[in-house]
């Protein structure tokens, strides 16, 4: 379990980057603290479908995509 969350946080993270914002600057647009964000990117919280359904709205792509760029970090992690 422990890498999943990880690897979804490396996905919540790379998408945030490729979009040039910050942590904060996500968390503003969602709705969310930003400690919950970094919480989140570190892997240390378990979040629920319906955070997952509002980062992926945030970020403009589907949950999907994030759990499939989490599930392709797990099997390749360089």
């Amino acid at each position: 379990m422990q890498l999943f969350l990880n690897a979804f946080g490396e996905s919540v993270r790379a998408y945030r980057q490729e979009r040039g914002w910050s942590q904060e600057e996500l968390a503003g647009r969602a709705g969310i603290d930003r400690t919950y964000v970094g919480c989140i990117e570190r892997g240390e919280c378990n979040i629920g479908i319906a955070k997952v359904a509002l980062l992926a709205e945030t970020l403009g792509v589907q949950g999907s995509d994030l759990v499939r760029r989490a599930e392709a970090l797990m099997l390749d992690p360089e």
